[in-house]
């Protein structure tokens, strides 16, 4: 069985809502996310950057959370939640997919751990990253006209989108901006039923 570490609002919740989405068995074991615990021998030695989350599959163990997905997808999605390989829509899919992570999530993991770890936080810092991620929403927000999801169905691009999302109202009101789009496609991701559960089992 897939076993994932799960810490509130961390990454842990992409695999948790995509193996949810697929109905695949997964257990789920919260850990702490105090450095105390994140950077001690036993975890540094399941993720040696001492980041959460953690997947294992049996003897097989892996970190970073784009991957897990991708794993997952390959191994168990039997073609779901994801478009044919080699086609251009797979590559508009690993496209947004990336997107989320490596351009959209970025500035917001940054406004969460500046919040953390300054008090009050540096207000020019904060500016410079909220404007970063309201742009990745305009880009968004174009990307959605006549589409219901990112790739026009639903997909586990979507998934990565959605944690994005996630940390964007939870940390920012860019979400509360011009952008109908966005809104209606974030209303539309937290209304199904894998984002249910997710909401009110893992979320907090």
């Amino acid at each position: 069985m897939l076993k994932i570490y799960h810490a509130a609002m961390t990454r842990s919740l992409r695999v948790i809502w995509l193996c949810e989405e697929l109905e695949l068995a997964l257990e789920v074991e919260p850990i702490s996310f105090h450095p105390d615990f994140r950077y001690s021998k036993d975890w540094l030695a399941r993720n040696p950057v001492g980041k959460v989350p953690v997947l294992e599959d049996g003897n097989f163990s892996m970190f970073e959370s784009g991957a897990m997905m991708q794993y997952i997808l390959d191994r168990y999605g039997e073609g779901r939640l994801q478009p044919t390989l080699g086609s251009t829509l797979h590559a508009e899919f690993l496209q947004w997919s990336w997107f989320a992570e490596a351009t959209f999530c970025r500035p917001l993991g940054e406004i969460v751990n500046h919040r953390r770890n300054f008090d009050p936080p540096f207000e020019n810092v904060m500016a410079e990253m909220v404007g970063r991620a309201e742009q990745c929403v305009k880009a968004i927000e174009t990307s959605l006209n006549e589409r219901n999801y990112i790739l026009g169905e639903f997909s586990a691009a979507d998934i990565m989108l959605g944690y994005s999302f996630i940390l964007a109202e939870s940390f920012t009101d860019i979400l509360e901006g011009d952008y109908p789009n966005v809104q209606n496609y974030w209303q539309r991701l937290k209304a199904r039923p894998a984002a249910y559960v997710l909401a009110h089992n893992y979320h907090a």
